[in-house]
């Protein structure tokens, strides 16, 4: 790993802090200023929308411009609306309308951000210590926005409603600061052909996506699993304020296990790739938490919610490392930005849905409910993955180690 990486590390750690604290501030916020299950659920909802209208444009800049300066760039943006809301959150302006309009914001600006990420990794680490790269970005980002951040928001809230964004605005723009000293040499690219368009381009990525096969099969178990995500995310916080009765202790308590289990997918990922194969890595840990989110639906207890939550987090590391390695590694560079805004975009298509679902089952059948619909749809995704395993390979880097994975994020 060069001092790249460790650079480009160190920002995505601030970041994931600075989210974290926001993400887990945001519902909590949502349920003060309205009752209605689908309101709640909409912040969710409008958190993943732009990528179904912005998300292939994105990936067709992030081909085109320096994938290095669009990242810090879209940090500085995203910091000074961030603290716009705080500052508005202070003054007693908070509405719904404004944490609707504050998601759909930031992720029209992530839209960009992490498909340049992901098409920049490769320029700062080689091809063959991408699994063990990710690993690290992954468990750390993890555990700084878990772990670290996770039970810091019920402190922080005490203190002014406003003090989990105006923190995220700062790591924001800490994180921007990191990124542009970032010295990389970025990979020659072939001339565009004369005349292309961005639709030309954009169609270039999907015909790339749709002809590897593990790929194909991995994005559509992502976007029905996506379904189910949204569902169980946007009402997460009612399940356990409401069905559980536990209050924000205990929704910090369910995200700070949901943190641990994701960093022990990180450590056991490297030796469950090698003896499996990446996709069919990614179809256990599919099949176990289908399993997980049973329990979280069917048992009325916070013990069993935060044992099967650190369960869920670990095969969903394991999931997350093994779908982003696939994409860098079967990728060629000058297609990586649009084949992983492509993916993205199919995968979380179905996000907006399942946010909107959740609300919906929670108003029919009570708080408990979305989390037996989300096991449904990762049912679906695991049938989704069976096509891809006749050529699933095991591919493990030099640094896919699992002891590489504990490094703080």
């Amino acid at each position: 790993m060069t001092g790249g990486f460790g650079r480009l590390r160190s920002a995505a750690v601030l970041s994931s802090f600075g989210d974290a604290l926001r993400t887990a501030a945001l519902p909590l916020l949502a349920v003060t200023l309205t009752d209605e299950p689908l309101l709640v659920a909409a912040v969710t909802a409008c958190g993943y929308l732009p990528w179904l209208v912005f998300g292939l444009l994105g990936g067709a800049v992030a081909d085109r411009v320096d994938q290095r300066r669009a990242m810090w760039v879209v940090d500085v943006g995203r910091g000074l609306l961030v603290a716009g809301f705080a500052v508005a959150v202070a003054l007693g302006h908070a509405s719904i309308g404004l944490l609707i309009a504050l998601a759909f914001a930031l992720t029209t600006l992530q839209t960009l951000f992490d498909n340049a990420a992901t098409a920049l990794l490769p320029a700062v680490v080689d091809r063959d210590a991408l699994g063990g790269a990710n690993a690290r970005l992954l468990t750390g980002q993890r555990m700084a926005g878990g772990l670290v951040a996770g039970p810091l928001v019920p402190l922080l809230l005490a203190a002014g409603a406003a003090v989990p964004f105006a923190a995220d605005a700062v790591t924001f723009l800490v994180a921007a600061a990191l990124v542009a000293s970032l010295k990389v040499a970025l990979p020659e690219r072939e001339p565009r052909p004369e005349g292309s368009t961005v639709r030309a381009e954009i169609a270039a990525g999907l015909r790339a996506l749709w002809r590897d096969l593990p790929l194909r099969g991995l994005c559509a178990a992502t976007a029905l699993c996506n379904v189910g995500m949204g569902a169980l995310i946007a009402t997460l916080v009612l399940m356990v304020t409401d069905w559980l009765d536990a209050g924000t202790t205990g929704f910090a308590a369910a995200m700070t296990a949901y943190t641990v289990g994701s960093l022990a997918g990180g450590v056991v990922n490297g030796r469950l790739v090698a003896r499996a194969g990446r996709v069919r890595a990614v179809l256990l840990a599919g099949v176990v938490q289908i399993g997980a989110l049973v329990v979280m639906g069917s048992v009325r207890g916070l013990a069993a919610l935060v044992a099967s939550l650190a369960v869920f987090g670990a095969m969903g590391m394991v999931w997350n490392i093994n779908t982003t390695t696939l994409m860098q590694q079967r990728t060629p560079a000058e297609l990586l930005g649009r084949v992983s805004s492509a993916f993205r975009t199919l995968g979380v298509a179905g996000a907006p849905l399942g946010a909107l679902l959740g609300g919906g089952v929670v108003t029919a059948w009570g708080p408990n409910t979305p989390a037996l619909l989300a096991a449904a749809f990762f049912a679906l995704s695991v049938a989704a993955l069976i096509p891809a395993l006749k050529v699933d390979v095991s591919v493990v880097e030099p640094d896919d180690d699992p002891t590489t994975a504990r490094v703080p994020l």
